[in-house]
């Protein structure tokens, strides 16, 4: 029996080594890429790289126990590694809940598996049970992160804020600018003022949907794929009345027309592939393209197998090339969906090899240059707040 009473706790311990390791263990699976770096480009192309602002339009690192200010040798994206990519804004996204199951085609709302890494990240206890709560956590760790950069993660949240870090950066391009946005608006719970929560905390992007469908209005993998509900058309009038910019990425088609309808600022699509080049669920068809252009707004082209038909620069080359032929080059822009457990054909380090593929695809300099980060930066000098 006493011998029974001493192997208890060693089990339990085995066993939450296990829980609390696992994490990283898919983190480390989930987020690959196709060869590991370095990631080798021309001189022509590099030369040009090192003269470009890059910005890109979603990535999910916050969902993981990474430490942001640290480099690493798995998963797609940090701070160093992103200074050694050039980049110079990134957009950070929040995943608040998961459905088991998961896929593009349907998806239910009445699971989560973000609740268990919630758990095994040993994320506070509020967030186990309220997804407000997980998308102001993830927040924080942002602020965090930009707090202990010593200048080098700069949070931007006001036009102001972006005009003086453009300002700083073209003296010392050693720094990175983010913008914080959701993945989904699930994490309002169904009330309108937790939106002033989520801007309070620096939110100033907003996913509608993401897998499933949700208090706000239909998802392209949801049950009913419906447009927007009487709450959601509430949330796009405080939503344009913040300033906050509107994501239609994982949005049905009757959502994005309803929303297409009402909004009288750009729209965008932070990171997604086009059915021109890739037909899939949740790509878009060129009907939408051309709608949310004609709002001023610009379409992130993903580098995922889902998005663009393949792991490869050159069917991320492929689709921003169509988008571009469609709408116009001011319309399209970089959206990695990094961190987002996707395989990609690089991380952020082999950002040259897509300056390289756009060469060598015919764009001109202005061409890539406005691609791989002039949009952003032209869309948000419009769109956020004044202060």
């Amino acid at each position: 029996m006493r011998k029974r009473l001493l192997i208890i706790p060693i089990v339990l311990g085995l066993a939450a080594a296990v829980f609390f390791t696992l994490p990283s263990v898919l983190d480390r699976r989930m987020n690959s890429v196709e060869s590991p770096a370095p990631y080798p480009a021309g001189h022509s192309a590099t030369r040009l790289h090192n003269t470009l602002f890059i910005a890109d339009l979603h990535d999910d690192a916050l969902l993981w126990e990474r430490d942001l200010l640290k480099r690493y040798s798995y998963g797609h994206s940090d701070l160093p590694r992103m200074l050694d990519g050039r980049v110079g804004l990134q957009v950070f996204s929040t995943v608040t809940k998961s459905p088991r199951g998961l896929n593009y085609e349907s998806n239910g709302a009445d699971s989560d598996t973000i609740t268990l890494l919630a758990m095994a990240q040993r994320w506070p206890r509020a967030t186990w049970s309220s997804l407000l709560q997980r998308a102001l956590y993830q927040a924080e760790k942002l602020h965090e992160a930009a707090s202990g950069s010593e200048g080098r993660l700069v949070q931007i949240k006001t036009r102001k804020d972006l005009l003086d870090f453009l300002q700083a950066w073209n003296k010392d391009p050693q720094r990175v600018a983010t913008l914080l946005a959701t993945e989904g608006l699930h994490p309002l719970e169904g009330r309108l003022e937790n939106l002033d929560r989520l801007y309070d905390a620096g939110f100033r992007m907003a996913g509608l949907t993401h897998f499933f469908d949700n208090e706000v209005g239909g998802s392209a993998h949801g049950l009913n794929k419906g447009g927007l509900t009487p709450f959601g058309r509430q949330v796009i009038t405080r939503l344009e009345e913040k300033s906050m910019l509107i994501d239609l990425a994982h949005a049905s088609r009757p959502l994005m027309d309803d929303v297409l309808a009402m909004a009288t600022r750009p729209l965008l699509v932070s990171h997604g592939g086009v059915e021109g080049t890739c037909p899939g669920t949740r790509n878009l068809s060129d009907r939408h393209i051309r709608a949310i252009a004609a709002t001023g707004g610009v379409i992130g082209i993903g580098y995922w197998d889902t998005a663009v038909c393949a792991t490869s620069v050159a069917a991320i080359v492929k689709a921003i090339r169509y988008s571009a032929d469609l709408v116009g080059i001011e319309h399209v822009a970089l959206g990695s969906d990094f961190n987002g457990t996707i395989h990609a054909p690089f991380d952020v380090t082999g950002l040259a090899q897509l300056t390289e593929g756009l060469l060598g695809a015919g764009f001109s300099r202005d061409d890539i240059a406005a691609i791989m980060g002039g949009n952003v930066q032209r869309l948000l000098l419009a769109s956020l707040p004044t202060h």
